[in-house]
């Protein structure tokens, strides 16, 4: 890799310790982990994907992926390269070179919960190494590389950090689904704990992507993440919150972003939706403001406005379909609901934390009968709701039809002309006497 693979503005000179040789071992093999893993293995290295879920694990020795970001095809070329293999003991970890640590952080009592990535640091440390590198790729607050994982892996090896094994921080940007900006040709944020971390952190990352882009400490890296999506949550908050005040003053909110969306300068188009979903919206922001409060015992007060607004938008839905319901005479409680998407994008089968998965609760808490259309949906649905095809006679059948996610394989032309009401919470359908918008 060559120091062109760097930030412009960064002068620093990576001499890339790579021979083909390493052995990587990827903790996690999920949305973030298997991506990672596929490249890697695609590069030359020698990849293990450990995983405590059995589930998961079996399915890929099955062969069987449940990524849509990684194609079975391409999992069956990893594996029968031989430079890929998958376990759930910690046994497969040892001897490796290079361990990237890809587990999730969630949300507990709106505080966060790095349990998983403690017990991958306990998992990895007793095979550390001198000359190891791990690198953390889990969102998470500023500090926790050096204050949280360090320490345990320390303790369990028995060695230094800096002085016998390497450490760094690279924020995860996997966008599952997008068919145009993934894992090679996203930039990667990368930083180490000193310089030589840094320096191997970047060859590693170098080897598997176009660009890479080095900040001076983990803790800029791990803000950098949050950064990142707490700007996308804050805005998104601002135009649901327009769009509920837009009704209400009779505006048609949608008009007024795409004209918006045509001044070339000062302006980034957000829209409006049922809530926010994945990992990163409903979670990364809290990070923040609690690593604020904790650190500074101050308050967030963008993040926390936010969260309010973007986790009260599923009850606003409900509560918009009850009254329009109404105005034709029908009651909600009893009325047969169609849901067009349960998972929280379009295209995606993720439905972590997904606002569609929400509002069909609030739906069938309120009395509704709820069937739901969801051909990318692993696993079962929503308590209470019912699996339904598309078909003419499904939309009749239903009293109102919610667009949810705006799947590219819906047919909303045949919603449309078929549908006696449709609700349309992502402005996907075309105007017609039978369509209203959030």
């Amino acid at each position: 890799m060559s120091s062109s693979s760097l930030d412009a503005g960064n002068q620093f000179e990576v001499r890339s310790p790579l021979d083909g040789t390493q052995r990587v071992v990827v903790i996690g093999q999920g949305y973030v982990g298997l991506p990672l893993a596929m490249r890697a293995v695609e590069k030359g290295f020698d990849v293990v994907g450990f995983d405590v879920d059995t589930a998961r694990i079996s399915r890929l020795t099955a062969r069987e992926s449940f990524v849509e970001d990684v194609s079975t095809t391409t999992l069956r070329a990893a594996f029968e390269t031989g430079r890929y293999q998958v376990s759930t003991s910690r046994f497969a970890c040892r001897n490796f070179d290079i361990a990237v640590i890809t587990v999730p952080t969630p949300l507990r009592q709106s505080a966060p919960d790095l349990s998983y990535i403690e017990f991958a640091a306990k998992d990895l440390g007793p095979y550390v190494r001198r000359g190891s590198t791990i690198i953390l790729e889990s969102t998470t607050y500023p500090g926790t590389t050096e204050e949280s994982l360090i320490p345990i892996l320390e303790q369990a090896s028995g060695l230094k950090a800096g002085a016998d094994f390497h450490v760094g921080y690279s924020p995860e940007r996997i966008d599952p689904g997008n068919p145009t900006w993934q894992f090679h040709n996203t930039p990667k944020v990368v930083s180490g704990i000193d310089a030589r971390s840094l320096e191997l952190v970047s060859a590693f990352y170098g080897a598997l992507v176009e660009r890479i882009v080095p900040v001076s400490s983990c803790k800029e890296a791990e803000l950098t993440k949050l950064l990142e999506n707490t700007f996308r949550h804050v805005n998104v908050a601002l135009v649901n919150e327009l769009a509920m005040f837009a009704k209400d003053l009779g505006i048609d909110v949608w008009e007024s972003i795409d004209a918006a969306a045509t001044k070339p300068f000062g302006f980034m188009k957000f829209t409006p939706g049922p809530g926010v979903g994945g990992h990163c919206l409903p979670i990364d922001p809290s990070y923040l403001s609690w690593s604020v409060k904790q650190h500074l015992g101050k308050n967030f007060r963008f993040v926390d406005l936010a969260n309010d607004v973007n986790e009260h938008m599923p009850d606003f839905v409900a509560q918009r379909l009850m009254l329009l319901l109404n105005e034709s005479s029908r009651a909600l409680k009893g009325a047969r609901v169609l849901l067009l998407g349960l998972t929280y994008k379009p295209n995606s089968s993720d439905a972590r934390e997904s606002p569609a998965v929400i509002v069909a609760q609030r739906l069938v808490g309120l009395g509704a009968e709820v069937r739901a259309v969801e051909p990318f949906l692993h696993g079962t649905p929503p308590q209470g709701v019912t699996l339904a095809d598309l078909t003419a006679s499904e939309i009749e059948a239903s009293d109102a039809v919610v667009v949810l996610t705006n799947h590219a394989c819906f047919d909303l032309e045949l919603v449309t002309q078929h549908a006696s009401l449709v609700f349309d919470c992502r402005h996907a359908c075309q105007p017609a006497d039978n369509v209203v918008y959030l």
